[in-house]
């Protein structure tokens, strides 16, 4: 089977090319960590809205533990503390 000239011969031709995503220098990610294990917090709460609203972005979702670096443990009393907050009108919730 002979090879036609498609993409492959192409792809041949740019070797310093990656094979998606173009140009783009390789950035490692910056290692996430849980700001509540380091200041040694057992307690969030809900009172403190100043703390909670930088766990919220503008349509008013609470961020994941992916994006945030929080534990486990602490983004689970996190979301608990950010919905006191949000039934007691301290926090809204969607920003229109």
């Amino acid at each position: 089977m002979a090879e036609t000239s498609g993409s492959r011969d192409r792809r041949d031709e740019r070797p310093d090319r990656p094979e998606r995503g173009g140009y783009k220098k390789y950035f490692p990610p910056k290692k996430k960590f849980c700001r509540f294990c380091q200041r040694n917090v057992k307690f969030i709460d809900y009172k403190s809205a100043d703390i909670l609203k930088k766990y919220i972005p503008d349509r008013g979702k609470i961020s994941p533990r992916r994006v945030t670096g929080t534990c486990s443990f602490h983004q689970r009393k996190l979301a608990e503390a950010i919905k006191r907050a949000r039934h007691l009108a301290l926090l809204p919730y969607v920003e229109s």
